[in-house]
């Protein structure tokens, strides 16, 4: 249609669009220019006529401004117009309120609608966080609940802390969900925001610029990694960024993104690769008993943690002289002012003024040297100087299959000693073809595969399962979480018959994929340990409140460095000798190694006293140690 084609309606009619566009007020607007219009007309007849409330008296007639009034009372209450006399007046007040009737409904139908939609904006929590250094947490998973859970405990000792949730989904439904899995949230406020991680605009409103860390999941859809790259990316190539450095820890599910990921966070972004994180704890804890409450122990807050601390007093004492300089607190090695790592370093290795003592201590203000600044007296008499036994070749069964299998194995092929074996029983189809793979890249083990129903007792029977040393057990990944989970505990409760019926005691690690099925599992023992993305959890809400820990990390969780050991107590502590742990320090420094802890068997099937195993011991406090005692150590191998 040409320009001059258009007519006054057109115009008239697109401009009246166009303000109705603006949304409530503009209808209100609309609403009180049409009320006052016909309030004024009416009040131009009354005038006009001469028209009063009483027909006979002609000399007092309305005039302008009290026809208006009388007239906006009509439109505003219909029950007036019962009032009126004459029929001059009635006909013209009635068809007043007749349109203020018309007008009033629109005006409270548009307030309420007006009022709902707000309100629907209010419930998506769009209001920007005005908090400072707070824990912000981008997306939503299973795993929210395990952070939430330990940064709860983190916070005890802060002053007014808070935790900020970014996700896609309701505001609502996350408080909600919260609240029901944490009836109390302590000294920490919880604030959750309805929004897109990826979208800058709603990463706005949560202002990931004042806060001290982000913690970004990896979704529970198809590709979760690419969303998690993605969230990195806008923390840091956002045009509003801050010029200090980031503390982002992300998960990241496939290594093959793992490159791409850390080009994407540089040195401020901390990837947790949660199925390598499994499978090394799985290989490690599946050899050890007892090692799996001491993970537990050090990656959870509640206890012990990992802390770190400058100590300039130390400066130029040796290493064996710093592990003995704590009485409640139990040192790991130090941290060099360039950020270099050493776990258990040799001996003799000096401490510098600008480095950090890195040590296992109740909090952060527990960490503090002996009044004295030295040391107590080991009993020299008391060290054991018998050499430890070289490894013997074990047999370790698996049973299940997932993509974590291989890691497994080819973690296990660092620990093992040579002449191992590893069965692997499953039914999925390509196992067999990536088992014949792995095995021919092992140096300590032989790998042999069977096809086979796990959760028939006939199985488990046929192959022996009660004589192996390890049993590890893998849910399938192919299959809905709640099957695998039921195959999970089926075949638990079988090896634990069969177990019971040969007499011994089977060292089990089994996988759960939800963890509300952990309960179902009746852990009895420490042997009993469950691995889950419970782990993934845990380590990702350490490295929130430190980054530097990842470096521990690194080192505790690979076959390189230092690794945590439970070896036979009287390898280091002669029978029947009552000693402090001083004592123990110092029989394990004659060996190159660092002890953390011990584990009396007398308490291996308590659950209330930690299945036995005591991480960072008070070194005071005097034991005399049986024959089966384990001590907990840091050491290469």
């Amino acid at each position: 249609m040409a320009a001059r084609d258009l007519t006054w309606r057109d115009h008239l009619r697109y401009r009246f669009e166009n303000t109705l566009s603006k949304g409530t007020i503009a209808i209100i607007g609309w609403l009180a220019l049409l009320s006052t219009a016909i309030v004024m007309l009416a009040a131009l007849i009354l005038a006009a006529m001469r028209i009063g409330q009483d027909p006979a008296d002609h000399e007092h007639p309305y005039g302008f401004f009290e026809g208006m009034w009388q007239s906006m009372l009509r439109t505003l209450d219909p029950g007036v117009v019962a009032g009126d006399n004459g029929w001059q007046l009635r006909l013209l007040m009635m068809v007043v309120t007749i349109g203020g009737i018309f007008i009033v409904s629109i005006l409270i139908g548009t307030i309420t609608s007006g009022l709902e939609s707000r309100l629907a904006e209010l419930r998506k929590g769009r209001s920007r966080v005005i908090e400072r250094n707070f824990t912000l947490i981008l997306g939503w998973s299973s795993k929210v609940y395990s952070i939430i859970g330990e940064l709860l405990i983190a916070n005890e000792n802060q002053r007014d802390p808070c935790i900020v949730i970014l996700s896609e989904r309701d505001k609502i439904e996350m408080e909600d969900a919260l609240r029901s899995k944490f009836p109390s949230t302590r000294n920490t406020r919880i604030i959750c925001r309805s929004g897109n991680p990826l979208d800058l605009d709603d990463l706005s409103v949560v202002d990931p610029h004042s806060a001290r860390s982000v913690i970004v999941l990896a979704p529970e859809t198809e590709n979760p990694d690419i969303h998690v790259i993605k969230s990195v990316l806008a923390i840091t190539n956002n045009p509003d960024r801050k010029p200090e450095p980031y503390h982002i820890v992300a998960e990241i599910r496939d290594e093959r993104n793992l490159e791409a990921a850390e080009l994407v966070g540089g040195t401020e972004a901390i990837y947790v690769q949660g199925e390598d994180l499994i499978a090394r704890v799985t290989a490690q804890t599946c050899r050890q008993s007892g090692l799996s409450v001491v993970y537990t122990e050090l990656l959870d807050f509640d206890g012990a943690e990992i802390y770190f601390k400058e100590e300039p007093a130390l400066a130029g004492r040796s290493y064996r002289e710093v592990i003995a300089a704590y009485e409640d607190s139990t040192v790991m090695g130090f941290m060099r002012g360039n950020g270099e790592i050493l776990l258990n370093p040799p001996m003799d290795t000096a401490f510098q003024r600008d480095d950090h003592v890195i040590a296992i201590t109740e909090d952060d203000d527990t960490l503090v040297l002996r009044p004295d600044g030295g040391g107590g007296l080991p009993d020299a008499s008391a060290l054991s100087h018998r050499q430890r036994l070289p490894g013997a070749p074990e047999r370790v069964l698996i049973l299940g299959w997932n993509e974590k299998a291989r890691a497994i194995i080819e973690e296990l092929d660092n620990y093992v000693a040579p002449g191992s074996e590893t069965i692997v029983i499953c039914r999925q189809q390509g196992a067999r073809e990536v088992l014949v793979g792995v095995a021919k890249r092992m140096k300590r083990q032989k790998v042999r595969f069977a096809d086979g129903d796990i959760t028939h007792a006939a199985t488990l029977a046929a192959v022996k399962a009660a004589t192996f040393e390890h049993v590890i057990l893998l849910s399938y990944g192919d299959l809905p979480i709640q099957e695998a989970d039921a195959k999970t505990l089926i075949t638990l409760l079988h090896l634990r018959n069969l177990a019971d019926a040969a007499g011994t005691r089977l060292s089990i690690v089994s996988e759960m994929m939800d963890m509300r099925n952990r309960a179902l599992a009746q852990i009895a023992r420490a042997d009993d340990y469950i691995v889950s993305d419970k782990l993934v959890s845990l380590m990702m809400s350490q490295l929130s409140e430190n980054k530097n820990l990842d470096k521990v990390f690194r080192v505790l969780f690979s076959s390189e460095g230092s690794e945590i050991y439970i070896r036979p107590m009287t390898d280091y502590i002669t029978l029947g000798r009552t000693v402090d742990f001083y004592t123990v320090l110092e029989a394990a420094a004659q060996k190159g190694e660092t002890a953390i802890g011990y584990r009396l068997m007398k308490h291996a099937d308590d659950r209330t006293r930690g299945y036995g195993v005591n991480v960072n011991p008070k070194k005071s406090e005097r034991h005399t140690f049986a024959e089966h005692d384990k001590i907990v150590v840091l050491a290469e191998d």
